[in-house]
């Protein structure tokens, strides 16, 4: 069954800025096609626009630009070939189950009588017999998810939609039902056609996906794709599954690295200002943790994949420490390995004043928005500014919560290098006062 169920064309979409400051660009020029018969991944951090380009694919916002082709028809509106499982469940409390799991197919017109028993038997393939009658309430997080697998099913979509669909779950109830999603699919029981899984974790993609579509940043972009080319059910023994997880970690711990396989480019506007640049929103303390855990490895690299597993830290969360010490010239990625720098192995080893004065010279030298900041208020007469200032300025390339974030996670990094203080009743930033003299 290779029928193009999905095909996205191009697909661009912009949002406003507040204040009427210009628009953001979430996504750009992605195309990309939904075979009948395959499960396909979109890979991508957080930022990189997978939700959005779901969104538009499921109908539920229109693109700024491009078109999406489902079952042969330009969309127009809600696609009725797709349905949904979120990660927050998206359960009505007042509901049982079986009136959670019937919602859609009420909404679609089915009759009562149609409606339950189609509603019956998905409680039944999800493992959910005997819980009709109960409220969300008394349900656990993976029964929760499994009455949005229900729901989702009963409206028998050609395409089931998965958004992050295990990450609100603890690790052994994701992992029980990753399991189960995978065996009802390699059984060829599994009531969609497709299925459209958006993650973060990359051996999830491995574990589940036939494809693997990797996204990238600012704005969301496909960077290639990569076909798991191992038999149903993936072996997360063998060789090759290994090989493809560390391959992904090599990919996306290096954001300008090619994709290998059947790489797809997209233009990337060139970067200006040292504003439009994301700060990966990493605090001090995972920064110096993460270093000073590699520090007392006593071979000279380690595998990404291998460190994921050690730590009790989310893929993304992971990756985003990795991208902040990349960035400041503590570590370096190749080929799916983390090694610290000689700069970073000094910060991990050294005295709490000296890890301050290591972390300022970083600052300045590897990341441009520092210097301007404090260029800013060497400037000013006072040596004081809002710090409005520069959250106008983020304000010009982001949506207003994300300024917010990048504003805090500039404050907190430039605080503890010393490099300006900020003061939070009058959201002032100033430059530091001088040491004293000793005498």
């Amino acid at each position: 069954m290779n029928e193009d169920l999905i095909v996205c064309q191009d697909i661009t979409k912009r949002f406003p800025l507040p204040g009427g400051k210009g628009e953001f660009t979430a996504v750009r020029g992605i195309s990309l096609l939904v075979r009948g018969g395959e499960l396909l991944a979109l890979l991508g951090r957080s930022g990189s626009g997978k939700s959005t380009l779901l969104r538009i694919m499921a109908g539920l916002i229109p693109p700024s630009a491009g078109v999406v082709i489902s079952s042969g028809r330009p969309l127009n509106g809600p696609n009725p070939d797709v349905a949904m499982v979120f990660q927050s469940f998206a359960l009505l409390p007042w509901l049982t189950v079986l009136q959670n799991v019937e919602l859609g197919l009420e909404a679609r017109g089915v009759g009562p009588a149609e409606r339950e028993q189609r509603a019956l038997r998905m409680i039944d393939l999800v493992g959910l017999d005997g819980f009709e009658s109960s409220y969300p309430k008394e349900l656990s997080g993976g029964m929760k998810q499994r009455v949005g697998y229900a729901r989702a099913l009963a409206v028998e979509p050609k395409v089931l939609f998965m958004d992050e669909p295990f990450s609100a779950l603890d690790v052994l109830t994701a992992e029980n039902l990753r399991g189960e999603i995978d065996a009802l699919w390699n059984a060829g029981s599994f009531p969609s056609q497709s299925i459209l899984l958006v993650t973060h974790n990359i051996e999830e993609a491995v574990l589940l996906a036939d494809r693997v579509l990797v996204l990238g940043s600012n704005p969301g972009h496909i960077r290639g794709e990569i076909t798991i080319d191992l038999p149903r059910p993936h072996d997360r023994k063998a060789s090759r599954f290994k090989e493809l997880v560390d391959y992904l970690y090599q990919v996306m711990t290096n954001p300008a690295a090619d994709v290998s396989f059947e790489t797809v480019h997209h233009p990337v506007p060139a970067v200006v200002s040292p504003f439009s640049k994301p700060l990966p929103h990493v605090r001090i303390g995972g920064i110096s943790g993460l270093l000073e855990i590699l520090s007392k490895k006593p071979d000279e690299s380690i595998e990404i994949a291998v460190l994921a597993d050690r730590l009790a830290v989310s893929p993304d969360d992971l990756l985003a420490i990795l991208e902040a010490e990349v960035s400041l010239g503590f570590a370096q990625t190749v080929a799916g390995r983390v090694a610290l720098t000689d700069v970073g192995r000094e910060f991990a080893r050294a005295t709490i004043l000296r890890s301050k004065e290591i972390f300022r010279e970083q600052l300045l030298k590897c990341i441009p928005i520092f210097e301007t900041m404090v260029k800013t208020l060497e400037a000013c007469p006072d040596g004081d500014i809002s710090a409005e200032f520069f959250l106008d300025l983020w304000d010009e390339h982001f949506p207003a919560e994300e300024a917010q974030r990048q504003l805090a996670t500039a404050v907190d990094w430039g605080r503890y290098a010393e490099l300006f203080e900020y003061d939070s009743v009058t959201e002032q930033l100033h430059l530091p006062e001088p040491a004293p003299v000793q005498t």
